[in-house]
Protein backbone atom coordinates (compact mmCIF):
# COMPACT_ATOMS: atom_id res chain seq x y z
CA UNK A 1 0.00 0.00 0.00
CA UNK A 2 1.56 3.61 -0.74
CA UNK A 3 1.98 6.22 1.38
CA UNK A 4 -1.26 8.77 1.93
CA UNK A 5 1.14 11.12 0.97
CA UNK A 6 3.15 9.32 -2.10
CA UNK A 7 1.05 11.17 -4.92
CA UNK A 8 -0.02 14.83 -5.65
CA UNK A 9 -4.06 15.42 -5.08
CA UNK A 10 -5.89 16.87 -8.39
CA UNK A 11 -7.40 20.12 -7.33
CA UNK A 12 -10.90 20.22 -9.35
CA UNK A 13 -12.66 23.93 -8.98
CA UNK A 14 -16.70 23.99 -9.29
CA UNK A 15 -16.88 27.48 -10.84
CA UNK A 16 -20.77 28.54 -10.72
CA UNK A 17 -22.92 25.65 -10.00
CA UNK A 18 -26.60 25.76 -10.70
CA UNK A 19 -28.29 26.16 -6.90
CA UNK A 20 -26.38 29.16 -5.96
CA UNK A 21 -26.97 32.67 -6.90
CA UNK A 22 -25.75 36.66 -6.83
CA UNK A 23 -27.48 36.55 -3.55
CA UNK A 24 -25.75 33.77 -1.71
CA UNK A 25 -22.12 35.35 -3.33
CA UNK A 26 -21.97 38.46 -5.88
CA UNK A 27 -18.75 37.21 -6.98
CA UNK A 28 -20.54 33.94 -9.03
CA UNK A 29 -19.73 34.59 -12.45
CA UNK A 30 -23.44 33.90 -14.81
CA UNK A 31 -21.93 34.34 -18.33
CA UNK A 32 -20.21 32.49 -20.66
CA UNK A 33 -17.39 34.89 -20.53
CA UNK A 34 -17.60 35.25 -16.61
CA UNK A 35 -17.48 31.28 -15.97
CA UNK A 36 -14.66 31.21 -18.74
CA UNK A 37 -12.31 34.40 -17.02
CA UNK A 38 -12.72 32.77 -13.40
CA UNK A 39 -11.66 29.06 -14.85
CA UNK A 40 -8.46 30.48 -16.39
CA UNK A 41 -7.96 32.61 -13.09
CA UNK A 42 -8.33 29.43 -10.89
CA UNK A 43 -6.40 27.35 -12.92
CA UNK A 44 -3.36 30.00 -12.83
CA UNK A 45 -3.92 29.32 -8.81
CA UNK A 46 -3.45 25.90 -9.03
CA UNK A 47 -6.62 24.03 -10.21
CA UNK A 48 -6.50 21.22 -12.99
CA UNK A 49 -9.99 20.65 -13.52
CA UNK A 50 -13.01 22.32 -13.72
CA UNK A 51 -16.31 21.51 -13.20
CA UNK A 52 -18.97 23.31 -15.27
CA UNK A 53 -22.56 23.91 -15.33
CA UNK A 54 -24.04 27.17 -17.78
CA UNK A 55 -26.52 29.67 -17.26
CA UNK A 56 -27.94 32.25 -18.74
CA UNK A 57 -26.81 35.92 -18.50
CA UNK A 58 -29.67 36.49 -15.51
CA UNK A 59 -28.26 33.92 -13.72
CA UNK A 60 -31.00 31.05 -14.38
CA UNK A 61 -29.39 27.60 -15.04
CA UNK A 62 -29.18 26.23 -18.77
CA UNK A 63 -29.07 23.16 -21.06
CA UNK A 64 -28.30 25.42 -24.07
CA UNK A 65 -25.81 23.66 -25.86
CA UNK A 66 -24.21 26.66 -27.46
CA UNK A 67 -23.64 28.04 -24.00
CA UNK A 68 -21.24 24.89 -22.75
CA UNK A 69 -19.32 25.48 -26.40
CA UNK A 70 -18.44 28.88 -25.62
CA UNK A 71 -18.12 28.53 -22.50
CA UNK A 72 -15.39 25.38 -23.10
CA UNK A 73 -13.64 27.31 -26.63
CA UNK A 74 -12.89 30.41 -24.48
CA UNK A 75 -11.95 28.04 -21.16
CA UNK A 76 -9.58 25.91 -23.79
CA UNK A 77 -8.08 29.33 -25.42
CA UNK A 78 -6.45 31.09 -21.71
CA UNK A 79 -5.72 27.43 -20.29
CA UNK A 80 -4.72 23.87 -20.48
CA UNK A 81 -7.18 23.26 -17.51
CA UNK A 82 -9.37 19.77 -17.95
CA UNK A 83 -12.92 20.40 -18.38
CA UNK A 84 -15.78 18.46 -16.91
CA UNK A 85 -19.32 19.29 -18.10
CA UNK A 86 -21.91 18.61 -15.05
CA UNK A 87 -24.78 16.49 -16.13
CA UNK A 88 -26.52 17.23 -13.26
CA UNK A 89 -27.83 20.55 -14.21
CA UNK A 90 -30.44 21.44 -12.20
CA UNK A 91 -33.59 20.09 -10.89
CA UNK A 92 -36.28 21.00 -12.86
CA UNK A 93 -34.37 20.11 -16.29
CA UNK A 94 -35.09 16.95 -18.24
CA UNK A 95 -32.40 14.01 -18.72
CA UNK A 96 -32.24 15.34 -22.03
CA UNK A 97 -31.56 19.02 -21.05
CA UNK A 98 -28.67 17.61 -18.71
CA UNK A 99 -26.51 16.17 -20.92
CA UNK A 100 -26.46 19.32 -23.61
CA UNK A 101 -22.86 19.58 -22.56
CA UNK A 102 -21.39 16.55 -24.10
CA UNK A 103 -21.84 18.38 -27.23
CA UNK A 104 -19.05 20.41 -26.04
CA UNK A 105 -16.70 17.63 -26.19
CA UNK A 106 -15.52 18.23 -22.90
CA UNK A 107 -12.38 16.00 -21.48
CA UNK A 108 -15.47 15.05 -18.72
CA UNK A 109 -18.44 14.09 -17.64
CA UNK A 110 -20.25 14.12 -14.67
CA UNK A 111 -22.86 11.00 -14.47
CA UNK A 112 -24.91 10.55 -11.15
CA UNK A 113 -25.66 6.74 -10.04
CA UNK A 114 -28.90 7.55 -8.55
CA UNK A 115 -32.02 9.95 -7.38
CA UNK A 116 -32.00 11.84 -3.78
CA UNK A 117 -34.02 14.19 -2.11
CA UNK A 118 -32.49 17.94 -2.22
CA UNK A 119 -33.51 20.11 0.37
CA UNK A 120 -37.15 20.49 -0.32
CA UNK A 121 -37.26 19.16 -3.58
CA UNK A 122 -36.59 15.70 -5.66
CA UNK A 123 -33.11 15.25 -7.63
CA UNK A 124 -33.52 12.28 -9.94
CA UNK A 125 -31.87 10.56 -11.94
CA UNK A 126 -33.58 6.90 -13.14
CA UNK A 127 -31.08 3.96 -13.31
CA UNK A 128 -31.20 3.81 -17.31
CA UNK A 129 -30.48 7.44 -17.89
CA UNK A 130 -27.89 6.89 -15.63
CA UNK A 131 -26.56 4.21 -18.07
CA UNK A 132 -27.53 5.87 -20.90
CA UNK A 133 -25.19 9.12 -20.08
CA UNK A 134 -22.37 7.01 -19.76
CA UNK A 135 -22.83 5.08 -23.17
CA UNK A 136 -23.01 8.32 -24.62
CA UNK A 137 -19.98 9.79 -22.98
CA UNK A 138 -18.12 6.62 -23.61
CA UNK A 139 -18.85 6.94 -27.38
CA UNK A 140 -17.86 10.02 -28.04
CA UNK A 141 -14.58 9.27 -26.13
CA UNK A 142 -15.34 11.77 -22.94
CA UNK A 143 -14.20 10.30 -19.55
CA UNK A 144 -16.62 9.85 -16.38
CA UNK A 145 -16.82 10.70 -13.37
CA UNK A 146 -19.99 9.27 -11.27
CA UNK A 147 -21.19 12.23 -8.72
CA UNK A 148 -22.13 10.59 -5.37
CA UNK A 149 -24.00 11.60 -2.60
CA UNK A 150 -24.53 8.84 -0.45
CA UNK A 151 -23.65 5.71 0.00
CA UNK A 152 -26.16 3.92 -2.06
CA UNK A 153 -25.12 6.01 -4.73
CA UNK A 154 -21.24 4.41 -4.55
CA UNK A 155 -22.32 0.67 -4.16
CA UNK A 156 -24.55 1.59 -7.25
CA UNK A 157 -21.62 3.11 -9.27
CA UNK A 158 -19.64 -0.40 -7.91
CA UNK A 159 -22.23 -2.12 -9.38
CA UNK A 160 -22.10 -0.61 -13.16
CA UNK A 161 -18.33 -0.41 -12.76
CA UNK A 162 -18.43 -4.58 -12.18
CA UNK A 163 -21.12 -5.66 -14.27
CA UNK A 164 -18.83 -3.45 -17.27
CA UNK A 165 -21.07 -0.50 -17.57
CA UNK A 166 -18.49 2.04 -16.43
CA UNK A 167 -15.57 1.94 -17.69
CA UNK A 168 -12.44 1.13 -15.40
CA UNK A 169 -10.63 3.49 -13.96
CA UNK A 170 -13.31 4.84 -11.76
CA UNK A 171 -13.38 8.29 -10.74
CA UNK A 172 -15.95 9.15 -8.70
CA UNK A 173 -17.17 12.24 -6.27
CA UNK A 174 -17.86 11.99 -2.84
CA UNK A 175 -20.15 14.82 -1.76
CA UNK A 176 -21.20 16.10 1.68
CA UNK A 177 -23.30 18.42 2.95
CA UNK A 178 -26.27 18.24 0.82
CA UNK A 179 -29.55 18.57 2.79
CA UNK A 180 -31.16 15.08 1.70
CA UNK A 181 -27.68 13.65 1.10
CA UNK A 182 -24.93 11.74 3.33
CA UNK A 183 -23.89 14.30 6.41
CA UNK A 184 -20.12 16.21 6.64
CA UNK A 185 -18.43 14.10 9.57
CA UNK A 186 -15.51 11.78 9.68
CA UNK A 187 -17.63 8.64 10.16
CA UNK A 188 -19.36 10.13 6.75
CA UNK A 189 -16.33 9.66 4.82
CA UNK A 190 -15.21 6.33 6.14
CA UNK A 191 -18.96 4.97 5.08
CA UNK A 192 -18.81 6.27 1.53
CA UNK A 193 -15.11 5.15 0.49
CA UNK A 194 -15.62 1.56 2.01
CA UNK A 195 -17.57 -0.04 -0.98
CA UNK A 196 -14.85 1.43 -3.45
CA UNK A 197 -12.33 -0.40 -5.07
CA UNK A 198 -8.60 -0.09 -4.14
CA UNK A 199 -7.77 1.53 -7.84
CA UNK A 200 -10.49 4.27 -7.37
CA UNK A 201 -9.46 8.11 -8.10
CA UNK A 202 -11.85 9.31 -5.54
CA UNK A 203 -12.51 13.40 -5.05
CA UNK A 204 -14.16 14.85 -1.71
CA UNK A 205 -16.49 17.67 -1.75
CA UNK A 206 -18.07 19.12 0.78
CA UNK A 207 -20.65 22.05 0.62
CA UNK A 208 -21.20 24.70 2.91
CA UNK A 209 -19.49 25.35 6.15
CA UNK A 210 -17.35 21.93 6.74
CA UNK A 211 -15.95 22.32 3.57
CA UNK A 212 -12.39 23.28 4.59
CA UNK A 213 -12.82 20.73 7.60
CA UNK A 214 -13.67 17.48 5.21
CA UNK A 215 -10.99 18.97 2.31
CA UNK A 216 -8.66 18.72 5.37
CA UNK A 217 -9.54 15.51 6.10
CA UNK A 218 -10.10 14.27 2.38
CA UNK A 219 -5.83 15.17 2.37
CA UNK A 220 -4.77 13.73 5.17
CA UNK A 221 -7.02 10.47 4.65
CA UNK A 222 -4.98 10.55 1.09
CA UNK A 223 -7.43 11.63 -0.87
CA UNK A 224 -6.75 11.56 -4.76
CA UNK A 225 -8.56 14.61 -5.42
CA UNK A 226 -10.54 17.64 -3.64
CA UNK A 227 -12.61 20.18 -4.86
CA UNK A 228 -13.21 23.89 -4.04
CA UNK A 229 -15.24 26.73 -5.83
CA UNK A 230 -18.07 29.08 -5.73
CA UNK A 231 -20.90 26.15 -6.78
CA UNK A 232 -19.50 24.60 -2.92
CA UNK A 233 -18.87 27.70 -0.55
CA UNK A 234 -19.96 30.99 -0.38
CA UNK A 235 -17.69 32.20 2.20
CA UNK A 236 -13.79 31.93 2.38
CA UNK A 237 -13.89 32.18 6.16
CA UNK A 238 -16.54 32.72 9.20
CA UNK A 239 -18.69 36.06 7.94
CA UNK A 240 -16.29 36.47 5.16
CA UNK A 241 -17.66 35.75 0.75
CA UNK A 242 -15.10 34.54 -1.49
CA UNK A 243 -13.85 36.98 -3.34
CA UNK A 244 -13.57 34.78 -6.20
CA UNK A 245 -12.83 31.18 -7.33
CA UNK A 246 -8.89 31.76 -7.58
CA UNK A 247 -9.31 32.81 -3.89
CA UNK A 248 -11.02 29.47 -2.57
CA UNK A 249 -8.22 27.53 -5.30
CA UNK A 250 -5.46 29.62 -3.32
CA UNK A 251 -6.62 28.71 0.04
CA UNK A 252 -6.97 24.84 -0.76
CA UNK A 253 -3.28 25.12 -2.48
CA UNK A 254 -2.55 26.36 0.92
CA UNK A 255 -4.22 24.15 2.96
CA UNK A 256 -2.46 20.98 1.21
CA UNK A 257 0.63 22.78 1.55
CA UNK A 258 0.32 23.09 5.62
CA UNK A 259 -0.81 18.78 5.39
CA UNK A 260 2.34 18.15 3.28
CA UNK A 261 0.39 16.93 0.13
CA UNK A 262 1.36 18.20 -2.88
CA UNK A 263 -1.07 19.02 -5.39
CA UNK A 264 -0.77 18.20 -8.99
CA UNK A 265 0.79 19.78 -11.52
CA UNK A 266 -1.76 19.84 -15.24
CA UNK A 267 0.18 16.75 -16.61
CA UNK A 268 0.14 14.80 -13.49
CA UNK A 269 -3.64 15.79 -13.22
CA UNK A 270 -3.66 13.97 -16.44
CA UNK A 271 -2.32 10.89 -16.08
CA UNK A 272 -3.49 10.46 -12.20
CA UNK A 273 -7.05 10.45 -13.65
CA UNK A 274 -6.26 8.06 -16.38
CA UNK A 275 -6.23 10.79 -19.44
CA UNK A 276 -2.88 10.52 -20.32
Amino acid sequence: MSAWNSDPAVLTVAVTGADVFRDNNPNIPYTTEEIADSTIEAAAAGATVAHLHVREDDGTPSGRPELFVDAIDRIRAGCDVLTMVSTGGANDMTIEERTTGLEAKPDISGVESGSMNFGDETFITPPPAGRGIIERATEAGIALEVEAFDVGHVISAVRWLEQGILPAPMRINLVFGVPGGIDASPEALEAMLRPLPPETFWTVTCIGRHHQRLMALALVRGAPGIRTGLEDVAYISRGVLAESNAALVEQAVGLAGTLGRELATQEQAKELLGLG
